[in-house]
């Protein structure tokens, strides 16, 4: 029987024998810089991995990646890593703050998820433990993988003009709140 939603019965003793791997990552040096609170969850990642029950010496933080922009092909060695990490059966768990942006197209995203299925490595992310190996918890990555490609690719081929899409708090004043030019009386 699946354990539905319950961490704890997930993560058996193999698992707990293996390390726990967190991935930390931001597409630009840019994002590095002024997204100072997204770095700061993404290494508290260990707390969850010790929370779950990883020894912190078992608990290894991948952040080769943080200002590489997987746009360009091959361009992220820490995403190398965490895949071979994952193959040689060295991961009991990868944890990342959001699970469908450790890789960047669906092709990378459902490969790390079939290593994963094969090797019996978890994903976790701050709210849940998922087991690729499970139908409903791969069906679920693999719903978040595919929602996460659809919202980057859509939001790099929108215009930033386009308000009902993407406000700003310049456009908002003068467009007013509902991103619809306000008429004058």
């Amino acid at each position: 029987m699946h354990p539905e939603g319950l961490p704890q019965l997930k993560i058996r003793p193999g698992h707990l024998a293996l390390a726990a791997i967190v991935y930390v990552r931001q597409s630009t040096r840019n994002q590095v810089l002024e997204h100072t609170e997204s770095t700061r969850l993404q290494y508290a990642l260990v707390e969850r991995a010790v929370a779950l029950g990883w020894a912190r010496s078992q608990v290894i933080v991948i952040d080769d990646d943080l200002g590489v922009s997987a746009a360009v092909p091959d361009s992220r060695k820490g995403f190398a890593r965490l895949v071979t990490e994952v193959t040689m059966g060295r991961a009991g768990i990868v944890l990342g703050i959001e699970m469908s942006r450790l890789a960047r197209t669906g092709k990378d995203w459902h490969h790390l998820l079939e290593l994963c299925s094969l090797s019996g490595t978890l994903l976790a992310d701050p709210d849940a433990v998922y087991d690729p190996g499970y139908y409903n918890d791969r069906l679920l990555l693999g719903l978040k993988g595919t929602m996460s490609e659809m919202l980057c690719r859509y939001r790099h081929n929108i215009s930033y003009a386009d308000l009902p899409v993407m406000p700003t708090t310049r456009q908002e004043t003068a467009f007013g709140r509902s991103g619809r030019q306000e008429r004058s009386a």
